[in-house]
């Protein structure tokens, strides 16, 4: 073996070794966006259940669609920190309603219609999608805005 195969041994050693770093690099890359993306949707569905959980609970005694309507809107209110009004949370709020309605449908049902689940669901798919197309992103990240608390101080 000359010099120059045992270079060019080398140097197609070397470029294995490139190829074979370059190839973990894009799993380790791939793995770690496929991660993110679990994580942020695993993040969006427990959100998803412990709002709707907070509204189930804030109109199950309610008389009315209108008393399900204020209180659920005030638990939305409520869970995203938002003490004051707008055009963009009023929309959130009208759009919301059907989500409402379906849910206080559901509660004062006698009957076990499982359309009545489907309407749920549905509505709320149709909430978040509405949300998705007219924002730059999903209803559930509102829920990322960190909020400070204020101590409560009583003089």
């Amino acid at each position: 073996m000359t010099s120059a195969d045992a270079a060019s041994f080398l140097a197609a050693l070397k470029a294995a070794a490139d190829g074979a770093a370059g190839m973990e690099a894009d799993f380790r890359r791939e793995t770690a966006q496929r991660i993110a993306a679990l994580e942020r949707e695993r993040s969006f569905a427990f959100r998803r259940f412990n709002f709707m959980r907070k509204v189930v609970g804030a109109i199950a005694e309610t008389e009315s669609e209108q008393e399900a309507l204020q209180r659920s809107a005030a638990a939305l209110r409520e869970e995203l920190g938002w003490s004051s009004e707008s055009e963009a949370r009023s929309a959130v709020l009208e759009r919301f309603a059907p989500v409402t309605r379906a849910v206080s449908r559901s509660l004062h049902s006698t009957s076990a219609d499982e359309s009545l689940a489907t309407s749920m669901a549905d509505a709320l798919a149709a909430f978040e999608r509405w949300y998705g197309e007219s924002h730059a992103g999903a209803f559930w990240a509102l829920f990322d805005q960190y909020r400070t608390e204020t101590p409560l101080v009583d003089f």
